[in-house]
């Protein structure tokens, strides 16, 4: 059985590779300190090629539904499997991966791997924003997007776009949506959840109880009005001046 984690940078997505490793899911080797398949760097080509069959259509929406029909290039399956090699080919019942910009790609990996347990993995918006990321500036990634110097509004902009590639896409057969803040604050009644869902008895690895609402002591820009969808649909504190 394979299993991927989805969720952007800075959501917390260590915290359930760890689990998995620590629960004796293969997730592929070597692995950095954030639990995450190396090297990056075929799953960053992948990222950009994907990017360019993306629509922008100005401001912060774009068009993703050319990339549920379209042909998935054979480049972007090459970089693929051989980003995943030493998953594909391992051996062991159980095996994974997780990497943040998996995310990026995440319409053409679903095409290719229907049968994956997908875990999306969610974080208040405010929290992921306030750390820096490799995906934090799309133009980088040969996303369209406003142009931008503001930092914190680039996160903010790469976090929904994210956000809404994961939404736009048709839910793969196995999924299941995790919240961050539930795996810290309550992480017995969430492994039960995950436990049932992959057929996995799950390890209880530590976890920090103030890594959850840290945006609340973070002295700068941390909420944008773009976050209020999402973070209602996931039961996340909207200030009351933007409700």
């Amino acid at each position: 059985m394979l299993t991927t984690i989805i969720g952007r940078g800075h959501s917390g997505t260590r915290a359930i590779s760890h689990t998995l490793s620590a629960s004796g899911v293969w997730m592929g080797e070597p692995l950095n300190k954030s639990g995450d398949l190396l090297p990056p760097r075929a799953m960053y080509e992948a990222s950009r090629l994907i990017a360019g069959h993306a629509r922008w259509l100005g401001g912060l929406e774009w068009d993703f539904s050319r990339l549920h029909t379209m042909p998935i290039p054979a480049g972007f399956e090459a970089l693929i499997r051989s980003y995943l090699q030493s998953v594909l080919t391992s051996p062991a019942e159980q095996r994974g991966w997780k990497i943040p910009e998996t995310t990026l790609t995440y319409p053409w990996i679903v095409r290719m791997f229907p049968d994956v347990r997908y875990i999306f993995w969610i974080r208040n918006p405010r929290d992921c924003v306030i750390g820096r990321h490799i995906t934090d500036n799309l133009a980088e990634w040969g996303v369209g997007c406003p142009p931008t110097d503001d930092t914190r509004l680039r996160r903010a902009m790469s976090w929904k776009y994210q956000y809404d590639l994961v939404n736009a896409t048709p839910r793969p057969r196995h999924w299941i949506e995790v919240r961050f803040e539930d795996f810290v604050l309550r992480q017995a009644e969430t492994l039960a959840r995950l436990e049932s869902y992959l057929g996995v008895k799950l390890a209880r690895i530590p976890v920090k109880r103030e890594a959850v609402g840290r945006w609340k002591t973070d002295p700068g820009p941390n909420y944008y009005d773009f976050f209020a969808a999402a973070m209602e649909r996931y039961g996340y504190e909207i200030p009351p001046a933007a409700a």
